[in-house]
């Protein structure tokens, strides 16, 4: 699963989740790709399932892009823990999504195969996604 090979703080704040995607929000590399329409923590298991999930249904024949990464570590206390005592341990990391952000883009497929593969992807994510072509934009 993705994680950043080295942080230079091991802990962060939770931070805010408001505003649009000004960065990443077109698409760049493929014909086709899959837009983030809410915010949310995107984890790096939502992130492989639904890679995982469009490399199948393509039959590994296009060019998959994973425009997002997961560089937000969360921790969490142990269950039946005292209040106190510091910051809980990182337990995974997320990568934070504001809506208008491109997750994925898809190349060299036919539009009837990324949109299948796209929606696949989409039921692996926590959040509504919208299926984006470059004509389109």
């Amino acid at each position: 699963m993705l994680s950043p090979k080295r942080e230079k703080y091991r802990k962060q704040q939770r931070g805010k989740r408001r505003g649009l995607a000004w960065r990443g929000s077109t698409i760049e590399f493929g014909e086709f790709g899959l837009m983030a329409l809410e915010c949310a923590w995107v984890t790096a298991k939502q992130i492989e399932a639904a890679r995982v999930a469009m490399t199948r249904h393509v039959k590994r024949s296009g060019k998959i892009w994973v425009r997002i990464f997961p560089d937000k570590p969360v921790t969490f206390k142990p269950a039946e823990t005292r209040m106190g005592k510091g910051k809980g341990t990182p337990e995974y990391h997320v990568a934070v999504v504001k809506p208008g952000r491109m997750l994925f883009e898809l190349g060299g497929v036919n539009e009837a195969m990324a949109r299948d593969a796209m929606l696949l992807a989409a039921r692996k994510l926590p959040i509504k996604t919208r299926f984006m072509s470059r004509e389109v934009i």
